[in-house]
């Protein structure tokens, strides 16, 4: 849905050129554009605070098109570490959730540091709209799987190799007990985490389907262009 905020003291009518101007800008959008005017800075921040279905909202002074809020309306995957050491590794899965135009946070909690805080967030994504949630931990990697054993969204672990060669991380986060499934990717797999939670996403819509769709048949022809280019390397022996 898109909200509508104008600074206007009457809401444009029906039939008004803003609608027009907004729809041509949303026409590639999955947004569902209900057109729902209202006024006033106030409103507006509310609507960020409580307005878990709208996935944009339009600022319009004068009826022209000032500003449009994307991200941190309405996350749909939550990006979890243990701490800012780990955002080289998982900048990766934020790049294609960025790529695919799914929005996300980004936040920082700790097993163990910060268990009441992993509590809180745990217990309250589902609330707050969260469909899939991607943790990330290293060494002692109880991240992943306290935060599955406390809420109904899936859980997508990212193990950080930090010591051991990262074994101690794998198997905290694969070796999960039967009832707290914790869907574990490859050892600094951040992107294919977020390739995972756009697919389970992607099953309940079907514009981003489209877009995994077309993002998968450009890894295939990225692998027809690397055949191109092996075909012209020249060896005495090389037969193709």
């Amino acid at each position: 849905m898109v909200e509508i905020f104008t600074s206007k003291k009457k809401s444009p009518d029906a039939d008004s050129s803003s609608q027009g101007m907004i729809q041509k800008c949303f026409y590639k959008s999955s947004a569902n554009i209900k057109f729902s005017f209202r006024r006033g800075k106030k409103k507006w921040h509310q609507a960020l605070l409580n307005g878990y279905d709208i996935e944009y909202i339009v600022i319009l002074e004068d009826c022209k098109l000032y500003r449009t809020m994307t991200q941190g309306l309405m996350p749909k995957v939550s990006i979890i570490m243990g701490s800012t050491s780990d955002l080289p590794v998982m900048s990766g899965a934020a790049e294609i959730l960025n790529q695919l135009e799914i929005p996300f946070e980004m936040n920082a909690l700790s097993a163990h540091r910060t268990p009441e805080e992993v509590e809180k967030f745990a217990k309250g994504a589902h609330a707050r709209g969260i469909k899939v949630i991607i943790a990330a931990a290293g060494m002692a990697a109880h991240l992943p799987g306290v935060i599955a054993a406390m809420t109904p969204i899936p859980v997508i672990g990212v193990p950080i190799k930090a010591s051991l060669e990262g074994w101690d991380s794998i198997l905290a986060i694969l070796q999960m007990p039967p009832g707290i499934p914790v869907a574990t990717v490859a050892l600094n797999g951040s992107r294919n985490s977020a390739i995972l939670a756009a697919q389970m996403i992607a099953t309940g819509d079907e514009a981003l389907m489209a877009k995994l769709i077309a993002f998968k048949n450009e890894l295939k022809s990225k692998i027809v262009e690397a055949n191109n280019e092996l075909a012209q390397v020249k060896y005495p022996f090389k037969t193709n």
